[in-house]
């Protein structure tokens, strides 16, 4: 969601009986005055366990969704003893964000809510070992 110049937002539990589970980003876009726009999509790909899935981007490339922002963001699914790796490039940073099990980025460890601040790093090496899943955000 682009809120532009102004979007009505509110999020809420459908489920009378069943928890939800949310995360809500914001990306302080890189312009003003975008126009509004809205986009949802479904990506398959995460549940295939073991890739870095993208979901958003400045240039919507590879179906992800576009974003005002020199980010991209992944999201992934590792199974037991599974391994990815993504590489940054000279200068850029990056944020890890668990969302469910544990996950070791680059020897941290990081349990499901944790959050890690990348910089210096030329490579992320992330395994689990049990079912997890996480963010990962390539920011400038």
């Amino acid at each position: 969601m682009a809120a532009g110049t102004g979007i009505m937002h509110s999020e809420f539990n459908p489920s009378k009986t069943e928890p939800v589970h949310l995360i809500q980003i914001w990306i302080k876009p890189n312009q003003k005055r975008v126009p509004p726009r809205y986009a949802q999509r479904q990506f398959p790909a995460i549940s295939n366990a073991g890739r870095l899935t993208l979901l958003a981007s400045p240039d919507g490339r590879d179906g992800s969704i576009q974003i005002h922002q020199d980010a991209t963001l992944y999201a992934a699914t590792l199974g037991p003893g599974q391994r990815t790796q993504h590489e940054l490039a000279n200068g850029r940073g990056a944020w890890v964000q668990a969302l469910r099990g544990t996950i070791d980025v680059n020897g941290q460890r990081l349990e499901a809510g944790d959050g890690a601040g990348i910089v210096d790093e030329a490579s992320l090496k992330i395994s689990a070992e049990a079912q997890a899943e996480f963010l990962l955000f390539d920011l400038a």
